[in-house]
């Protein structure tokens, strides 16, 4: 089982990532999209890249074009590197975000 890291762990790691936020025990970023389909397309890669990790995210579609992805290791209680690697594949995907 992965190791739930420590608050300053925690926070060293979050300045690696570009708008994901700390949030009640997990990251969170909500990205806004030019379109719904976009919205869904962009929960298939994740979802790939989630099932490959074998961690799962919660993702929510709101507002039609708004995607927000929260990430925390439950059997850790708490954001373990899991987490964080996975921010980081989500970050590296292509997006094409409403300006």
């Amino acid at each position: 089982m992965p190791e739930k890291l420590s608050d300053i762990e925690i926070q060293n790691n979050l300045k690696t990532l570009q708008d994901w936020e700390l949030k009640d025990n997990a990251l969170i970023r909500t990205f806004q999209l030019p379109s719904f389909a976009h919205a869904v397309l962009m929960v298939g890669a994740i979802g790939q890249q989630a099932e490959a990790a074998g961690h799962h995210p919660d993702i929510l579609i709101h507002g039609y074009n708004k995607l927000t992805v929260t990430l925390t290791t439950h059997s850790a209680g708490g954001i373990t590197e899991k987490d964080f690697s996975l921010a980081r594949q989500i970050q590296a995907l292509p997006l094409r975000q409403k300006a």
